[in-house]
């Protein structure tokens, strides 16, 4: 279950992070940054019309068919955590999402790792974003990740998260912030990388904040 109290509101957006036990390093290589993308994207559909086997297969991502639980927002996996917004779309659709997601990338995990065991510390937790400029400035948050942890300097050098989606019309996306956000690419990049602002504004988004 996730940790927080209250049920999950259809309609509503929610910041989701998940973090691993005792800070495990849960995503090494490109191949496991990969592949908890391409499980984001089977999941997001309520019955897939084809197996994730075949689906992993095939060289342009889709979705999966069937009727869609979330709309991500915008991700970014870490080497110890995942950060996602999601917004619901049905009634149980994150409580749902979550759990497939983490129980496939964890059977994978261990099945690679010759592992037994959990992977993650809770299945999640989740915090209600309540108005658009708090999600614009977790989305900056959110990307942000990778180089406020020192791996990288710029936030665009981070190729596993959703901040290229938001700066390329012909990155292939599996977000859906077009409804909620109106991102224009060159202001938006401008407002990520002010690191002076975003260390002002961070105050703005303390309480959705899960680290």
């Amino acid at each position: 279950m996730d940790t927080s109290r209250g049920t999950l509101v259809t309609g509503e957006i929610y910041h989701i992070y998940s973090k691993s036990i005792a800070e495990f390093v849960i995503f090494n290589n490109d191949v496991e940054y990969s592949r908890m993308k391409e499980t984001m994207l089977y999941y997001q559909t309520e019955r897939q019309h084809v197996n994730f086997a075949k689906f992993i297969e095939t060289e342009v991502k889709q979705e999966a068919g069937g009727e869609k639980l979330v709309d991500i927002i915008c991700y970014c996996p870490m080497p110890t955590h995942l950060h996602l917004t999601l917004k619901q779309l049905k009634d149980k659709g994150i409580s749902n999402f979550m759990r497939h997601v983490l129980e496939s990338y964890t059977h994978y995990f261990n099945t690679k790792h010759n592992r037994k065991g959990p992977l993650w510390e809770n299945r999640f937790r989740r915090v209600l974003v309540k108005t658009d400029e708090q999600l614009l400035h977790l989305t900056r948050y959110i990307h942000l990740n990778p180089a406020t942890a020192y791996l990288v300097n710029k936030p665009e050098e981070w190729a596993y998260s959703s901040y290229m989606e938001y700066l390329s019309s012909d990155k292939p996306k599996i977000c859906a912030y077009s409804e909620v956000l109106d991102i224009k690419p060159v202001s938006y990049k401008i407002f990520v990388e002010d690191r002076v602002s975003y260390q002002r504004d961070l105050a703005k988004i303390k309480s959705l904040i899960l680290d």
